[in-house]
């Protein structure tokens, strides 16, 4: 059997497979119906410094190949995730948890980081500076060098865990923010998240999401996911985790060829909830189809002759 671990910003995981924030919860929720401590890690529900009910309904849209959500960050707020979501998680998970954080100011991220840093089953921290679904926050960070830049420099001066910057494709030049991440100081760069889009009814030509718009996720954005991944992982030192529309295990492989460290699933959590077991347990025989005996061997392997 091949060999599946890879190692991220210095911590080795089992296998490179990571359920997306905002589609695994905070993990105890999925611990009823498999073993999490299968997967490399999960990074769990997007956290900010202050409780949020999220977006008014209908949030949620069906597509073709895909999703819109508008869930907008709903969460308890850090201080009840640390008091009462990751004591139950830490019940049913024994490995380090990727914290994911968003927020509305640069003091938000800097805060909520700091108090995270402190967890012990915390290893990374995903900083969210993409989310589309949220006004006067997330997008509005990542969509600007300076701007990403300045969040990256705010969260490393109170944290000493690996900070990764989760980026948005709705940008002119997704390497251009990539690089200025990684010169403020980002150990990692995970991407993408979701894709602006918009559904609407026919019978009432009104939107059929009440913000309007929302994030299109789901396997009709993996080619776009791959080419991101691909461009950023070949511009910076950092490792890249690549997510966007991955059902498979012929998906990670190809995103990791792509430049991938390691690999987030997403939409895919929410139609089959056993997805990313099904993927681990498929990956030893998906790399003996493709003569693959390591996981790191492929890396950034694509052939571009």
């Amino acid at each position: 059997m091949g060999k599946l671990s890879v190692n991220l910003c210095g911590i080795e995981l089992d296998n490179p497979i990571i359920p997306a924030s905002g589609t695994f919860g905070f993990g105890y929720e999925f611990a009823d119906i498999y073993d999490i401590n299968i997967l490399g890690t999960f990074s769990f529900k997007g956290t900010t410094r202050q409780p949020r009910f999220g977006n008014p309904t209908p949030r949620i849209a069906e597509c073709k190949s895909g999703m819109i959500n508008a869930v907008g960050l709903q969460n308890p707020g850090v201080e009840k995730v640390i008091s009462e979501e990751l004591p139950k998680l830490k019940k049913c998970f024994s490995k380090k948890v990727m914290a994911n954080v968003s927020g509305f100011s640069i003091e938000d991220y800097a805060y909520t980081c700091e108090k995270l840093d402190k967890e012990d089953i915390v290893g990374w921290i995903e900083v969210n500076i993409s989310c589309p679904n949220v006004h006067g926050g997330g997008m509005s960070f990542g969509t600007n060098p300076k701007s990403a830049a300045k969040v990256v420099k705010a969260v490393k001066k109170v944290t000493s865990k690996p900070i990764i910057i989760k980026l948005t494709p709705n940008v002119t030049s997704i390497v251009e923010i990539a690089k200025a991440c990684e010169d403020a100081g980002a150990d990692g760069i995970s991407l993408i998240n979701t894709m602006l889009g918009m559904r609407i009814d026919l019978k009432t030509k009104k939107p059929v999401i009440k913000n309007i718009m929302g994030g299109y996720s789901g396997a009709g954005v993996f080619p776009v996911a791959v080419r991101m991944v691909y461009e950023v992982a070949n511009a910076v030192n950092v490792p890249v985790i690549g997510l966007g529309g991955v059902e498979t295990a012929e998906d990670v492989i190809e995103m990791m060829l792509s430049g991938a460290t390691a690999v987030q699933v997403g939409s895919a959590n929410l139609v089959n909830p056993y997805t990313c077991r099904d993927i681990i347990n498929d990956l030893p025989n998906v790399m003996e189809k493709y003569h693959i005996e390591n996981l790191r061997d492929i890396i950034g392997g694509v052939n571009n002759g």
